[in-house]
């Protein structure tokens, strides 16, 4: 059995969204001690809707291929939406992460939902979380 799945060895080859946003209006940055993973997420929000995401990670390839997966999912998509987003569908949608790395996932939920909470203090538009 692979270690990790294609998605994975995909994302991380070939990551999408890779890069800054010099006018981002929202802008997030997590790291995890343990590992030493640091993700820099840049959202451009217009509307209600992310138009452009793009990420900045420095660690591992699960960390990389969570930060790419994670950017696919949200973008073009509403923000109340990208505000549901969870470290399991991130997972889920890289076809599984072996259980010690699933902290990588949780850094990219992480690192959008501090880019959210930074656009809205930027622009006091204000995000509720659906129940």
């Amino acid at each position: 059995m692979a270690l990790y799945s294609e998605k994975v060895m995909d994302h991380f080859r070939n990551p999408r969204n890779v890069g800054v946003i010099e006018d981002a209006n929202g802008i997030g940055e997590v790291g995890n001690a343990k590992c030493g993973d640091i993700m820099k997420m840049y959202l451009k929000i217009e509307d209600g809707i992310i138009q452009d995401v793009k990420f900045e990670t420095f660690g591992c390839g699960s960390a990389i291929a969570s930060s790419s997966m994670a950017t696919e999912l949200i973008k073009g998509k509403p923000v109340k939406e990208a505000m549901q987003l969870t470290n399991k569908a991130v997972a889920e949608a890289l076809d599984g992460l072996p259980d010690y790395k699933m902290h990588c996932s949780v850094l990219a939920e992480e690192a959008i939902q501090s880019a959210l909470e930074d656009y809205q203090k930027r622009t006091g538009d204000v995000i509720l979380q659906e129940e």
